[in-house]
């Protein structure tokens, strides 16, 4: 361990509030550990990602947009060839892009996290893929560093850097604290919007549920209704607001975390109801285009669509999970998991998510692919008339839910 690591223990406290006489003032610790870390780049190996494709012209018209999350650096790299195949102008790698908090034993240089960079730079599956495929990026928790972590992670500043070093973030990314960014593509009436959120560096501790000696089997969080709580802090609510204004005829949301569903306690939006309410109230006053939201964390995957009021039209989300790290089977964990916004089933094997733009007919095809490439669920909607469901199949372990052939986008009798 660098010896200015060692000597790195000191801030933790200085997370709690100080109290002033009849005055509380909370000193974070970033406000300690500048210097420290300004000394440490100097002494450790900040880790870069394998040179990468460049992103598609902002003239582009794009098609085709794969994107996954959590993929760890010690297992299988399998699935990039798989995501290759389809041909994807753009992936987008949306949170848990390694698990750098295994095994950290406390340390503010964050040691783990910066070997588990490393490690991923090494395989030379991703290596490829990042040589041939463009990607945009956002973090999850593992690869911000703390399980669960928000912004009452001590060394969230350093993470930041480390994760804006070993992507090559934009200017206007590094200029600002959080990750999160906008880019459009596309001309006349086929402009595409990616809005990337951060949803880690800002957000207010989840309020935890009372202890128990049961092992809950949905998750430790219960929803606040402590107001003052916030997902995104108020300069990326505004640049969202702001975001939400430009002109473009469908909007691509990515959360790292799911947005609709209220089927599970772990991590959502479901934990801060207001801060979702206010999403809703933007997206359903948003300069107007189609919209999908993206999301991933949950080591499984689904379709899901919702009415919510504030949005004043109905929303739909496709959540993959996991690039290499599965957990359970898609018959236990849909059984597990009943969730009536849920309109396929919980894709819990190897999967990544792909999203087609028919830009003719207005329609997006969203589907989960497994870890051959094979269907595993699939749903079309147009964009412009959201409130009609067009067809859903669940290929794999569970019989299909709900299809029509007529009304999936490339289908014998899609809309022309």
């Amino acid at each position: 361990m660098p010896k200015l690591a060692r000597l790195a223990v000191l801030p933790l406290l200085f997370a709690s509030p100080l109290a002033a006489q009849d005055a509380t003032v909370t000193v974070g610790p970033d406000a300690f550990l500048s210097g420290y870390y300004e000394a440490l780049k100097g002494e450790v190996a900040m880790p870069v990602a394998p040179p990468g494709a460049p992103l598609p012209s902002t003239a582009a018209t794009i098609q085709r947009i794969a994107f996954g999350s959590c993929n760890h650096q010690s297992r299988s790299q399998h699935m990039w060839g798989q995501i290759e195949a389809t041909n994807p102008d753009l992936f987008l790698l949306i949170g848990d892009n390694v698990y750098g908090d295994q095994l950290w034993s406390g340390d503010a240089a964050l040691t783990t996290l910066r070997d588990a960079y490393a490690k991923q730079s090494s395989h030379t599956e991703f290596q490829d893929f990042r040589a041939r495929v463009p990607m945009m990026t956002s973090w999850d928790d593992h690869d911000f560093g703390h399980n669960d972590g928000g912004a009452n992670f001590a060394f969230r500043s350093f993470a930041e850097d480390i994760y804006e070093t070993y992507w090559g973030s934009p200017a206007e990314v590094r200029s600002r604290p959080g990750i999160y960014e906008s880019r459009t593509f596309g001309q006349g009436d086929r402009r595409v919007q990616l809005i990337i959120l951060d949803t880690r560096f800002f957000r207010s501790d989840f309020q935890r549920m009372p202890y128990t000696e049961d092992r809950l089997p949905l998750g430790p969080y219960v929803p606040s209704s402590d107001e003052s709580k916030t997902m995104l802090g108020g300069a990326q609510w505004a640049w969202l607001q702001q975001e939400l204004a430009k002109p473009a005829d469908l909007r691509v949301l990515v959360s790292s975390i799911q947005v609709l569903t209220d089927a599970h306690d772990y991590e959502s939006w479901e934990q801060l109801p207001t801060e979702r309410a206010k999403l809703y109230g933007m997206l359903g006053q948003r300069e107007e285009s189609g919209l999908v939201i993206l999301s991933g964390d949950r080591h499984a995957g689904g379709v899901y669509s919702d009415m919510p009021l504030g949005a004043g039209e109905r929303v739909w989300e496709l959540t993959s999970s996991s690039l290499n790290l599965a957990f359970g089977t898609t018959e236990s964990n849909t059984a597990r998991e009943p969730d009536p916004m849920r309109i396929t089933d919980f894709i819990s094997e190897e999967n990544f998510g792909l999203v087609e733009i028919d830009w003719d007919a207005k329609t997006v095809n969203l589907s989960l692919r497994g870890s051959e490439g094979e269907m595993r669920a699939e749903q079309g909607f147009f964009w412009e008339d959201p409130d009609v469901i067009e067809g859903t199949t669940t290929v794999g372990d569970a019989p299909p839910i709900m299809r029509d052939e007529r009304m999936i986008p490339g289908g014998e009798n899609a809309p022309q």
